[in-house]
């Protein structure tokens, strides 16, 4: 396992910012406290002294002691004299689960239930093989978007990038981090009835596992979802990459579905 000190990329130690309306001390407790919760510093784990904590993030000792007082306030750590301060927080994967069935109305459900950031949005022309999967003509544009799905408590387990034809309204960062895609697509006048998914595993790249909490070439479980409407039109294909410590997909399946994979 890693030291504690190496689970903070450059990124997090520069998100610690004194002119921020949060105290440093709260910061740096979040910083811990979220490592703590999701598994990444385990039950039993000696943190760091004070003293290398306010080394690591570059805060004053003071600060460092009290983002550990909360810790312990919130019981996540233990105490002792002489003994150091050990993590007593048992991490449990609560994994999150997408049914088969019911499959648009549990999307939608998944999407309003937790929080998405968008990196990226942008209308341009796909690559030649999404160009001919979606039946685009020469020229024609289709929104390519990237995002970053977390739950509640801003824990981040999937990394989409999805292509989208057919869009005329509501593809702007702001309202897709507002909104369900699922119901944007629909506000276009496109009712989606049918949709085909591939699963598989693969390894993760540099910026997804930043993005994920991962290390770059870890596995990642995948996914690859094409919606169709009601006349058998491809208009939305997504590649979905999951943090495997963090997503769990189910298969709902009756005796006559179960035996046809058989």
């Amino acid at each position: 396992m890693q030291s504690v000190e190496q689970l903070f990329s450059k990124r997090d130690l520069e998100s610690l910012r004194s002119d921020a309306p949060t105290p440093l001390y709260h910061q740096t407790y979040m910083l811990l406290r979220d490592r703590i919760l999701d598994g990444s510093i385990p039950k039993g784990t000696q943190m760091p002294t004070e003293q290398r904590l306010a080394e690591v993030f570059g805060v004053s000792r003071i600060t460092a002691k009290r983002a550990m007082d909360e810790l312990a306030a919130q019981q996540l750590v233990e105490r002792r004299r002489g003994k150091g301060t050990h993590v007593t927080h048992q991490y449990q994967a609560e994994a999150l689960t997408a049914p088969i069935t019911g499959m648009l109305q549990k999307l939608v459900s998944m999407g309003r239930s937790t929080r998405v950031k968008v990196l990226a949005v942008e209308e341009v022309i796909p690559p030649a093989d999404l160009k001919k999967e979606l039946n685009l003509a020469d020229g024609e544009k289709a929104f390519k978007l990237i995002r970053v799905r977390s739950t509640d408590e801003g824990v981040p387990f999937a990394y989409y990038v999805s292509w989208t034809k057919g869009i005329s309204k509501g593809f702007s960062k702001e309202e897709l981090e507002t909104s369900v895609r699922l119901d944007v697509i629909r506000e276009n006048g496109m009712e989606l009835t049918r949709i085909e998914q591939n699963l598989g595993a693969a390894s993760v790249t540099a910026d997804v596992a930043y993005e994920l909490e991962m290390k770059p070439g870890d596995p990642a479980l995948t996914l690859l979802r094409r919606s169709y409407t009601e006349g058998g039109q491809l208009v939305d294909i997504l590649h979905c990459q999951y943090n495997p410590k963090r997503f769990n997909y189910q298969m709902s399946l009756n005796m006559d579905e179960y035996l046809k994979t058989e």
